[in-house]
């Protein structure tokens, strides 16, 4: 394992993404403890600490700049209080891979309201996705939210998760799905370290066949947190359909209220 360093940050590669948003790579260094991270000097957009080895989600300055943070694969399994007041312009949360079991209130109203209008926020390979209602609960916590686990959020799910909620049945329904879990899961451990593996050859030409026929920055930053989410352009969704979706539904749901 390597220590978060003022060193380490200083060192690490730094570039303009694909989205023109500027980047400080720290994946797979086996860093267990965010920590040192004032010596950014708030200067990136774009945190990648993908293939890591933290633990608790916390650690970080007042960093106003930073609008996206990578966290996939690691072994996220508590969430530090106050997120949202020291990263204030988050808008992409990428927690894929990681060991995150509970829908807590802590976990909602902490985390996430620091995404509130958020373009991508994934749970995806947490044990937390396994909980009956998860999506809609999630929904329902955050009605602004647009693409969940890298799905977009339909109009249908909105009056769904707004009907199962409602009133005192749905309140109760909501405290029960909150409510920790006491009983324990075997091989949920193990089952997400073999889900820790690189992309095969194939995997590696669909990504840059998906790259090199995208029309849009739009589309080169969904392709992004596809791949980071584990997920190969060509084979999880066709080509453009995303797009086609998203077309469709801005006809659809022209206003959605966010209260």
């Amino acid at each position: 394992m390597v220590k978060l360093s003022a060193e380490l940050i200083e060192q690490a590669a730094q570039y303009t993404n694909p989205v023109r948003d500027r980047e400080l790579d720290l994946r797979g260094y086996k860093i267990p403890v965010l920590e040192n991270l004032g010596a950014t000097l708030d200067q990136f957009d774009t945190i990648d600490f993908s293939d890591n080895e933290v633990r608790k989600l916390d650690g970080f300055p007042l960093l106003k700049r930073l609008k996206t943070l990578l966290m996939n694969n690691n072994r996220i399994c508590r969430i530090g209080e106050n997120l949202e007041q020291s990263l204030p312009g988050l808008t992409e949360l990428v927690l894929t891979n990681n060991n995150i079991q509970e829908l807590l209130n802590r976990l909602v109203p902490h985390l996430i309201m620091s995404v509130l209008v958020s373009n991508n926020f994934s749970l995806l390979r947490n044990p937390v996705t396994n909980k009956k209602h998860y999506r809609l609960y999630v929904i329902s916590k955050i009605p602004q939210i647009r693409v969940l686990d890298f799905q977009k959020v339909k109009l249908k799910e909105r009056q769904e998760a707004e009907k199962m909620f409602k009133g005192k049945r749905g309140a109760q329904l909501a405290k029960d799905i909150a409510r920790r879990t006491k009983t324990f899961t075997p091989g949920v451990a193990a089952q997400l370290e073999k889900k820790r593996t690189g992309p095969s050859q194939a995997d590696v030409e669909a990504v840059k066949n998906a790259i090199a026929n995208a029309s849009s920055l739009a589309e080169v930053e969904r392709l992004k947190g596809m791949l980071q989410a584990g997920q190969i352009p060509g084979r999880d969704l066709r080509q453009g359909q995303y797009q086609e979706e998203e077309d469709e539904d801005m006809e659809e749901e022209p206003h959605v209220n966010g209260s």
